[in-house]
This record gives structure tokens, C-alpha cells and sequence, in this order.
């Protein structure tokens, strides 16, 4: 019998999670799952020991001044590590936690599998090494994370991306339009603020801003928001209201909303890339505390902050950063992507570049072999 140990703290973490638990229970049906996740990873069979939603903070300045709650968490979860003993700590992404959390499995024997690793490539090259000698296996998705830990002496696969796995519409675009109550021949935008409150609380009113400007220009423009899980509707609908605009929140179904639009308004993230995985160009804003950015500026080192853009080294789709983001400048790129322009025909062209850096489905499944191939490599080793 296998026992696997999750960290993941982030939403995008708790959908591979669960991916991942579902692979594994597939591989293994007597295995048991437990740690730090989300709602997702419950429903797949992973035994939660703490809930993500409880812990979600970004950026270096926010964590810092939450560090006592995180160190808490950290002891919470190292204690369940000694109680029940995982053959394994599975690590998703999260790496400002995870690490720590890594560290004290070592301590206790307990081998480390990392599953998208912290982004050495962009910036804090040096911690690749760090990382090579705290995980006994680690899978990247991106291609172009391969050289600096491999550089580092780690052990390192890329087995494709995880979205490849899920990103997908699960009905026609003449059935979506109908489920959502879209006309196809207005211009549909998608306004994707993020999953995470800090992200809406700093980029939802620009985005705002900018659908008043586009509605002025073309009359017929309708707006929808995908709602993520843990963030308060009734709070999305009074900052809605006091723009005096008409935006329908969408709970489920967000590829096949993606599917039914012209263009979206987005957070920067992995959902730009979800997005561009569905042939939706994409308006990227990002937005972070000064004291954040400040720090970034100085250690972060990449000429491009959106993952389809960096996965093509080129700028495919617009970027507004920092004080960039405003509805002005958002409203100005929106005009390249309206209906049927030529420009709008360029980007969509472009994305399917994207999705070929990305690889083949079934990544969950190789994953998942991977990380009992762990396991097991492990054991034979403490048997010699």
C-alpha cells in the first residue's frame, strides 16, 4: 500500500492535485491520500489536513507579514508528517511554503517529489541547486525549465503540461452559446480578474474601467466573468454595480465560455494560458504591491511575465504591468482583438504555436507513474 502526502496551496495547484490523486487511484486503488490542499483534491480522494482557501496570500510583502500563520501551518503539517509516516511529499508549486515544508520531510527521511518546481529560470537561479539536493524527483511543465536544474545536477522530466489534460470545451460552441445565452455575432469579452482576492481587489475596477470605455465604442459588446472557487459573488456583483454595468458571472463551464468569446481581459497566470489553449487571445495585466514590485524588478530577470508569450519567446499578446494597468490602456488594446480583425486572426494564429511547446495529453497519468516510481526506487534503496 502507497500513502502520498500533498502541498499545494494555490487554486491551480489544488486542480493538478486532484488530477494527480485520480491518476494515482487509478494506478493504485488501495492508496491513501492525505495533506494541504483545496476543495478539488477533497473531492479526488485526498484526506485534508488543512484547506488552502484558509491560507492563500501573494507576493513577498503579503506573505511576510502573514509569516506567523504560515509557520504555523508549516508545523501543523510537519506534525501529521511524523503521525502518519507518507512514503512520500508530494510538492505542487507554492515554493515559498513548500520548501520549508520539504526541508523537514528530509529530516525525517521522507523522499521529496516536486511537481512544477519553483521558477529558477527566472529569477534566484542559485535555489535550482537547493532544490537538486532537497527532491529526489522533480517534473517540470514547461519545457524551457529543463536546463537550469539540469545544470544543477537534479533529477528533472518534462512529460508535457498539465493543462493538456484539461483544457478542453465539453460541448460545441453553438451548444455554449445557447447555455450561456450568448449571441456569437456580438463581441463576447471574457474579464478574467484572477482567483486570488489581492489579484481581484487590484485589477477587477481597471478591468471595469475598461469595459465602460468598450461598451461606449461598440454598443453591442456583452461581458462575462467566471466566477473561481472561494472568492464571494455578492462582492463581484457590488463592484459590478457601482460601475453601472451589465456582466453576467458564469459559475462552471469556463472553457466553454472561453470557446463562445472574442478576446479576454486577464490576470496574469496560468489561466492566460488556458486561454490561449482554447484559441482566446488575451489583454494580460498583472499588478502587485509597490513594495513587491520593487523587489521583483530587482531579482526577477525576463523579458516577457505571461506564460504564452514566455513559452514563444515573442510577445504574442499585449502586457500591461503596474502602472500600466488602467481601463484607458486596456480599452486601446481591446480594439486590435474586436470581431473578425485581422490583427484578432494574427494572435489566434500565434497561440497555436503555444500549445505545440506544450506536449501531449496524459500528463496526470505519466505523472502519477512517476511519483510511485519514486516511492519505490526509494524503498529498494533503504533495502540495500
Amino acid at each position: 500500500m502507497y500513502k502520498i502526502m500533498f502541498s499545494a496551496g494555490e487554486t491551480s495547484g489544488d486542480m493538478h492535485g486532484a488530477n494527480l490523486a485520480k491518476a494515482l487511484k487509478n494506478l493504485y486503488a488501495d492508496i491513501e491520500m492525505f495533506g494541504f490542499g483545496g476543495p478539488q483534491m477533497e473531492q479526488a480522494g485526498v484526506k485534508l489536513c488543512k484547506n488552502m482557501l484558509d491560507y492563500s496570500v501573494m507576493g513577498f510583502w503579503e506573505v511576510l507579514i502573514n509569516l506567523r500563520k504560515m509557520f504555523k501551518l508549516k508545523d501543523a503539517l510537519v506534525e501529521e508528517m511524523k503521525r502518519q509516516k507518507p512514503d512520500i511529499l508530494v510538492l505542487i508549486d507554492y515554493p515559498d511554503f513548500n520548501w520549508r515544508l520539504a526541508r523537514e520531510a528530509k529530516k525525517l527521511n521522507i523522499p521529496v517529489f516536486s511537481y512544477i518546481p519553483p521558477s529558477a529560470w527566472a529569477w534566484r537561479k542559485g535555489r535550482a541547486k537547493d532544490v537538486a539536493k532537497i527532491a529526489d524527483k522533480i517534473v517540470a511543465i514547461f519545457p524551457f525549465e529543463l536546463d537550469v536544474y539540469k545544470q544543477a545536477g537534479a533529477d528533472i522530466s518534462f512529460v508535457g503540461n498539465p493543462l493538456m489534460d484539461n483544457v478542453k470545451a465539453s460541448m460545441s460552441k453553438q451548444e455554449a452559446a445557447k447555455f450561456f445565452d450568448i449571441n456569437l455575432n456580438d463581441d463576447n469579452i471574457l474579464l478574467l480578474p484572477g482567483s486570488r482576492k489581492q489579484e481581484i481587489a487590484n485589477l477587477l475596477e481597471p478591468m471595469l474601467d475598461a469595459a465602460k470605455l468598450i461598451v461606449k465604442e461598440r454598443k453591442k459588446a456583452r461581458f462575462f466573468l467566471p466566477v473561481a472557487t472561494g472568492i464571494d459573488k455578492v462582492y463581484l456583483q457590488e463592484e459590478i454595480a457601482k460601475h453601472k454595468l451589465n456582466i453576467k458571472l458564469c459559475e462552471e463551464k469556463t472553457y466553454d465560455l472561453m470557446n463562445c468569446c472574442d478576446f479576454a481581459i486577464a490576470t496574469s497566470g496560468t489561466v492566460t494560458l488556458e486561454a490561449a489553449l482554447m484559441g482566446l487571445p488575451s489583454i494580460v495585466l498583472y499588478k502587485m504591491s509597490a513594495i513587491t514590485y520593487r523587489i521583483a524588478k530587482i531579482f526577477v530577470k525576463i523579458k516577457y511575465f505571461s506564460l504564452p508569450n514566455i513559452l514563444v519567446d515573442r510577445q504574442v499578446l499585449p502586457e500591461l504591468l503596474q502602472d500600466e494597468v488602467n481601463g484607458e490602456n486596456i480599452a486601446k488594446f481591446a480594439r486590435q482583438f474586436y470581431k473578425d480583425t485581422a490583427s484578432a486572426k494574427k494572435v489566434k494564429e500565434d497561440l497555436l504555436m503555444v500549445k505545440a511547446k506544450l506536449g501531449s495529453p496524459g500528463v496526470a497519468d505519466k505523472t502519477a507513474e512517476l511519483i510511485l516510481q519514486t516511492v519505490d526506487k526509494f524503498k529498494d534503496k533503504i533495502k540495500e
